[in-house]
């Protein structure tokens, strides 16, 4: 495997995109990670920036703690050094913990810190959860996945400022928020990677959020890349067109209540002929048949293989 590529390299890939990789299984259902090899290489080749390992569209909350640490594994071995992968913890701070020195093993770049789903869930528990979790890392970055922006600004700033940290991917949809965010930490070099995916990728990028992340890589990289140099350029009328490309995609993920979000991508992957499985529930699987046509027809839109 090649070499882990350095924090700079890495700070500069995260204003790019940050692809999140699903989790392949068989038709058993066990987790089936040399499936996941073409889909890596359509993202390399592709141009994508960063490849993300056990983040929500890799079903992270329905893996078992055993598959998230073969799926980081896997991942490092196809990635192969030639772009950073970033590796997704969670759960309890054991698990988060365990997670994070597995992923340091198998070579990841960094780690993304999803936020804890516990109904109770202190500020300043928050904080000490993410310095166990960098005390494991022993000195991997730390990227935040911030969905919930209502813990509110001195939250923020207080997790930003733990020096581990030096990203935050703002999965909510308010960018004023995130504005304000971004000029209380204007002292420190944090990146700020828009977590809704290519649609909101325009107003998150207008107020300094420079990456995003994106699940339609593993179907159509070229797409999010020519989106994120459309925004690089400054050309949003072009980035709105190619967005209103893809909005039967994002339609289709957004059905019941964002509950075919993952299945959207591997029934798309399954047309093309790269079948990863099914999505786990309680997602939604399999689609409804005028559903999967409604796919097959945009794929067709796009010419793309199956």
């Amino acid at each position: 495997m090649n070499s882990t590529p350095t924090s700079l390299s890495l700070r500069q890939a995260l204003d790019g995109i940050s692809g999140i990789l699903v989790t392949p299984f068989d038709a058993q259902d066990r987790i089936a990670p040399q499936r996941l090899k073409p889909v890596v290489d359509r993202a390399v080749n592709a141009g994508v920036h960063i490849l993300v390992a056990n983040g929500n569209t890799s079903e992270f909350y329905g893996l078992t703690a055993s598959e998230a640490e073969q799926m980081i594994h896997a991942a490092a071995e196809h990635v192969d050094g030639r772009i950073p992968l970033v590796g997704g913890v969670g759960r309890s701070v054991h698990e988060a913990c365990a997670l994070a020195k597995a992923s340091r093993k198998a070579g990841a770049a960094a780690l993304m810190v999803h936020q804890l789903p516990d109904p109770f869930v202190a500020p300043s528990g928050i904080a000490a959860y993410l310095r166990r979790i960098a005390e494991a890392a022993d000195g991997l970055p730390l990227v935040l996945y911030l969905r919930d922006a209502s813990v509110g600004n001195d939250v923020i700033e207080q997790l930003c400022r733990i020096p581990e940290v030096i990203g935050v991917k703002w999965a909510s949809p308010t960018p004023l928020q995130l504005a304000e965010v971004m000029d209380r930490l204007a002292d420190r070099n944090i990146a700020w990677v828009g977590g809704l995916a290519e649609t909101w990728a325009p107003p998150l990028y207008a107020v300094g959020a420079r990456g995003f992340t994106s699940g339609l890589i593993n179907v159509f990289p070229e797409l999010s890349m020519q989106i994120h140099g459309a925004l690089d350029r400054g050309d949003y009328a072009e980035a709105r067109r190619l967005i209103r490309s893809m909005a039967d995609f994002e339609a289709l993920r957004a059905q019941e209540r964002n509950g075919s979000n993952v299945s959207v991508v591997k029934a798309a992957l399954q047309l093309m002929g790269q079948d990863c499985g099914a999505a786990r529930p309680p997602a939604t699987w399999p689609l409804a048949p005028r559903d999967l046509e409604r796919l097959g027809h945009l794929l067709k839109k796009w010419e793309m293989p199956g």
